[in-house]
């Protein structure tokens, strides 16, 4: 009993301090069934912080496996991991210390910039004055607000037309600690806007189709992260009877709901929520995409981290209708991206390139009939992992804006 009581005051005061010393992070390597075993009881007896896989539950032989563990286990599991001959690696000595290392560009200033990680505050400032400041190329929509209140504004990049044009959707920022993904959905609004009428792809893209941006997704969670609890994931939703926070907005689409990679937990990090779009976040972004369904023909979410370019199907191993295409398009936009600085991404359908995951965006989407439909896992593979320092924005940002192009002409090209 003492032990439960310990564990639960672990529980709380994690969830409450957002101070990490001594935290380390490891990769784990596990080639035998009792390796895998040996994680899952680790994930059982103590408050460890799954980074890749995103559950215990996702964990295989011949997978790496990237755990945060707090101090206090430590001694605990250096023992169990020597004990059973797994072969692992240290990606993270101290946390804190890689926390106040993210901020690698000096003090944080109370200006906008595109090569820092800006807190919502500031985010939200910049949507509003960029919108008013180009509004021949840009518009603002409310599209509802979150769980506490906060107003989740889309930003419609495109010349102005008296018809409706078919359009493309990108969100950034569903899982909270992902910071480099709203950095991008910032990058590309700058991008787009600034070499639009130089850049003849960008000019072209914007005279023939629109641009739907959500800057952040699950705007609650990132708030959280900036204040309160760097290593937060999920949205801030409260349901009476239940002291656990949030679920996973990444679990909450309607495709496959609640089976393969989501946890009916309320306390899991990977928890699919009390039933699909039970997130208002979810169902915000759910109701516009279904509104402006007829015209958008494709969407891109951008999370982070492990350099890969996946598709559909994640809550599924049957391959999408469509997967040839998809496939020859993920690879061409990988090459595009690879040519800048060389960084490697991996293309193929989400369950079998990195884990099963029900009731996610980009299967949604794919079964609604949106045809191209992406999820880009940024920078790095995880010497940082969520910790991307800023000093890594610009080239991630510019990389990544190849890849983003690329998939934006083939659609161009391929509208159906």
């Amino acid at each position: 009993m003492k032990v439960l009581v310990l564990l639960g005051l672990v529980a709380v005061a994690l969830a409450q301090n957002s101070h990490f010393e001594g935290d380390k992070v490891f990769r784990l390597k596990p080639v035998l069934d009792e390796h895998v075993t040996l994680i899952k009881e680790l994930a059982d007896s103590m408050e460890v912080d799954f980074w890749r896989p995103e559950s215990p539950q996702l964990v295989t032989i011949d997978i790496d496996v990237d755990i945060h563990v707090p101090a206090l286990y430590l001694d605990m599991v250096s023992t169990k991991l020597h004990q059973s001959d797994m072969e692992h690696e240290i990606l993270i000595e101290d946390l804190e210390e890689a926390v106040n290392r993210e901020r690698d560009s000096g003090p944080t200033p109370r200006a906008h910039s595109y090569t820092r990680y800006n807190n919502w505050n500031t985010v939200q400032s910049w949507i509003n004055s960029i919108a008013s400041s180009n509004a021949n190329l840009i518009s603002k929509q409310v599209i509802g607000n979150t769980y506490e209140g906060r107003p989740m504004t889309i930003l419609k990049l495109g010349k102005k037309s008296s018809v409706a044009k078919n359009a493309i959707f990108l969100d950034c920022g569903i899982h909270a600690r992902e910071w480099i993904s709203p950095a991008f959905c910032q990058w590309f609004v700058k991008e787009a806007l600034s070499t639009y009428g130089s850049d003849a792809q960008m000019t072209s893209l914007l005279n023939q189709m629109d641009v739907y941006v959500l800057p952040v997704f699950n705007i609650d969670g990132y708030d959280y992260t900036h204040k309160s609890n760097r290593m937060w994931r999920k949205t801030r939703s409260r349901k009476s009877g239940s002291n656990c926070v949030g679920a996973d907005p990444n679990r909450n689409f309607n495709a496959g709901w609640c089976t393969l990679g989501a946890s009916s937990n309320p306390c899991s990090d990977t928890f699919c929520g009390y039933s699909p779009e039970s997130e208002i976040e979810v169902k915000n972004v759910a109701d516009f995409i279904r509104r402006n369904k007829a015209v958008i023909k494709a969407y891109l979410t951008i999370h982070s981290y492990s350099q890969l370019l996946l598709f559909p199907y994640s809550y599924s191993y049957s391959l999408a209708a469509h997967h040839s295409e998809l496939l020859k398009v993920a690879e061409g936009a990988s090459s595009a991206l690879r040519s800048l600085y060389g960084t490697r991404y991996t293309s193929g359908p989400g369950a079998t390139t990195i884990y099963p995951a029900a009731g996610g965006s980009d299967d949604w989407a794919y079964d609604l009939g949106v045809k191209y439909s992406y999820t880009f896992e940024l920078r790095d593979t995880g010497r940082y992992g969520f910790l991307l320092p800023e000093s890594q924005i610009k080239p991630t940002c510019e990389e990544t804006m190849l890849a983003v192009k690329y998939i934006a002409a083939y659609v161009q090209k391929n509208l159906y």
